[in-house]
């Protein structure tokens, strides 16, 4: 994504992919091209619209926008998550008393008593293919915790959510289950990190 002053985006407006964002976009689109898609939801968010544009043009669908998928709010929006950017306002520290809540944004709860029901609907909503939801990294990283019944509280880092990745939920045996995970742009997200890009 464009983000050359490495500021948190949260939901502030505006931040758009970057050249290889809609690179990874595009590749993602193109490996979804066996699947029998026949609805396209995304975040009201300008990235996520944008990266599901390849998706709607791919299968020749129009993005159904829901709020409920949107990135999960934060109070660092617009600021540096840099460690020493960090350190440098004790101002701010108070607000990491909590990493399980978290104490600095949306309570994880809180994204998945908006994601799951939005999740259920779009899987209940077709009875036939597939529904292609663009969320960001939080929400579909805490509905797959709640969904394999680990606890919400996660470390960031260690998040098996890539940029442009694919994780599919399906509704069977009356639950949601989580079906597979693919990651279609991964190549080029690895060429970003070889050259030590952000």
């Amino acid at each position: 994504m464009h983000n050359p002053a490495g500021v948190v985006y949260g939901r502030l407006p505006g931040f758009r992919l970057s050249d290889r964002g809609q690179a990874m976009a595009a590749m993602t689109a193109e490996g979804l091209a066996e699947l029998p898609v026949t609805r396209l939801i995304a975040s009201p968010l300008l990235r996520t619209q944008q990266s599901a544009q390849p998706v709607a043009d791919r299968f020749g669908l129009t993005i159904e926008t829901d709020d409920r998928v949107v990135e999960a709010w934060n109070r660092f929006e617009g600021r540096s998550m840099a460690r020493r950017a960090l350190l440098a306002r004790p101002q701010d520290w108070h607000l990491f008393r909590n990493p399980t809540r978290p104490s600095w944004g949306e309570p994880f709860v809180d994204v998945i008593a908006r994601m799951r029901p939005a999740v259920l609907e779009a899987i209940r909503s077709t009875d036939h293919g597939d529904v292609v939801i663009v969320s960001h990294q939080l929400p579909i990283w805490a509905v797959h915790r709640s969904v394999v019944g680990k606890s919400l509280a996660h470390d960031p880092r260690r998040r098996r959510c890539a940029l442009s990745s694919v994780t599919s939920f399906a509704f069977e045996g009356g639950r949601l289950v989580e079906t597979g995970y693919r990651d279609p742009a991964a190549s080029l997200l690895a060429d970003a990190v070889d050259r030590g890009a952000t």
